[in-house]
């Protein structure tokens, strides 16, 4: 049967309309995300109050290239204008404003943004202070704002944390205690665990071992705990990386960026309790970051050779002593730039001579390594005591990075430093719990049984979940 012409024009009509209805709805999808996007912007950026952080002097590195360096820096002052409800909720009382920064870390992103590393700055590293002298990292700050304010103090900080790295500080973003309270509320309860019960009535941290789901107080009192931890102030550089690691999963994730609701509420609460340099673009950053996840930021703290006490106009002052050395090596490898260890070849055991050094606060660990080491067919020195550190590290001295790539792969997870502090390699045990163990096998600690924060970044560096227990 024949067609009427009529109806044989229909269905490219239909068609033509549908097109017209599908344009139609893809510029309404993308106006309204335009829109989404512009409303929560202006939310996050009309609370943020800016200062002009950056010092003029601000070379730039060879190694930096087109990556982004941001000092976060987090201090223990409380408004002047903190009811005492708030105070209580901080499990604090006020303290007339102290600005000593107990929280310094570099947040260094790539060009591609697929993956970010949090360089930790131990606050009692002992460094030079420009016309100040030597002094406490944390003391840079409340130097520079005696005449400066918090500009000056910015300034004072970032010059001193560029001259120890050799990074050039792209931007800043300060925050306080308050500050951190509100953010740790709208995020909502997290999930930590640690290896050990804890009660300290300095924090107000009183946490059982294994997992527990903390709230804002709980949170901020986890971040600040440094007494009764085996490592001190290292043990709470390492509960900072893991906490920022874990909430930065929580943000990055659809149940909050596709969430208006939630998400209006993380952002009103940033932007009030941040202080950033005014040319920080928070959309340029985020679309750096367009490939990041919580899974792809990294952790590493600078490197140290220990924390001594040393005497100072007559008093003693208990410090963490900064291995410059090494500090060139740790850059290139958080850069990712190819050096002399990462073009060596591993050396057979039987030619390596290491030796074996317990920097944890467990017993018997350097002479049950140096067995395991010496079984593999490594040539051993004699184990000893060495400064406390967090973070297992292998130490060599330049020429041999094929030595030390031997000892790396019976160590994974360690962090590997050149430095000329030692004459062969050397191994600290850290408050981490790895232990040499043949490759291809899980290393771990016989004194726990919790595993270590695996390395998934550069050489030294760890990505935690709350799979990963830490002291």
């Amino acid at each position: 049967m024949a067609i009427p012409t009529e109806h044989r024009r229909r269905p490219r009509y239909r068609l033509r309309r549908a097109i017209a209805i599908g344009v139609t709805v893809v510029v309404l999808l993308l106006l309204a995300t335009g829109g989404y996007i512009a409303y929560n912007y202006w939310v996050l950026t009309s609370h943020i109050t800016h200062v002009n952080a950056l010092p003029s002097n601000k070379p730039k590195t060879d190694i930096d290239g087109a990556a982004q360096n941001i000092l976060l820096v987090g201090d223990d002052h409380r408004p002047a204008n903190a009811s005492a409800a708030e105070l209580a909720q901080l499990g604090t009382t006020q303290d007339g404003g102290g600005t000593n920064t107990d929280t310094m870390m570099i947040l260094h992103i790539p060009a591609d943004g697929a993956s970010a590393t949090l360089i930790s700055l131990p606050r009692d590293s002992w460094v030079n202070i420009p016309g100040n002298g030597m002094g406490k990292l944390n003391s840079a700050f409340s130097d520079g704002s005696q005449s400066g304010g918090d500009a000056g103090g910015a300034q004072l900080l970032i010059e001193t944390v560029q001259n120890l790295t050799g990074l050039t500080i792209d931007h800043y973003v300060r925050i306080s205690m308050l500050g951190f309270y509100d953010v740790a509320n709208a995020l909502g309860p997290i999930q930590v665990c640690l290896n050990a019960a804890v009660n300290d009535p300095y924090s107000g941290a009183v946490f059982p071992a294994g997992v527990s789901t903390l709230d804002a107080q709980q949170a901020l009192a986890f971040v600040r705990q440094r007494h009764g931890l085996p490592g001190g102030d290292l043990d709470r550089e390492i509960r900072q990386q893991y906490f920022l690691s874990v909430e930065a999963h929580k943000l990055l994730s659809a149940g909050t960026l596709l969430n208006p609701v939630e998400l209006n509420k993380v952002l009103s609460a940033v932007g009030s309790a941040i202080q950033t340099d005014p040319g920080l673009n928070l959309l340029t950053l985020a679309a750096q970051l367009h490939g990041l996840t919580g899974s792809k930021i990294n952790s590493a703290t600078i490197p140290i050779t220990g924390t001594p006490t040393i005497t100072v106009n007559g008093s003693d002052v208990s410090i963490v002593q900064v291995d410059t050395a090494a500090m060139p090596t740790f850059i290139r490898t958080i850069m990712g730039t190819p050096d002399a260890y990462a073009k060596a070849t591993a050396a057979s055991p039987s030619s390596v001579s290491v030796t074996v050094l317990n920097g944890s606060d467990a017993n018997g660990v350097a002479a049950a390594a140096t067995a395991t080491l010496k079984s593999a067919g490594f040539r051993v020195g004699t184990p000893g005591d060495g400064s406390t550190l967090a973070t297992t590290t292998i130490q060599y001295p330049a020429g041999q990075e094929g030595q030390a790539k031997a000892v790396a792969a019976y160590l994974p997870g360690a962090a590997v430093q050149q430095t000329a502090s030692v004459k062969t390699v050397t191994v600290v045990l850290g408050t981490d719990g790895i232990l040499p163990t043949a490759p291809g096998k899980s290393s771990g600690s016989s004194a726990s049984s919790t595993p270590a924060p695996a390395a998934t970044g550069p050489a030294g560096t760890h990505s935690y979940s709350t799979a990963t227990c830490i002291n």
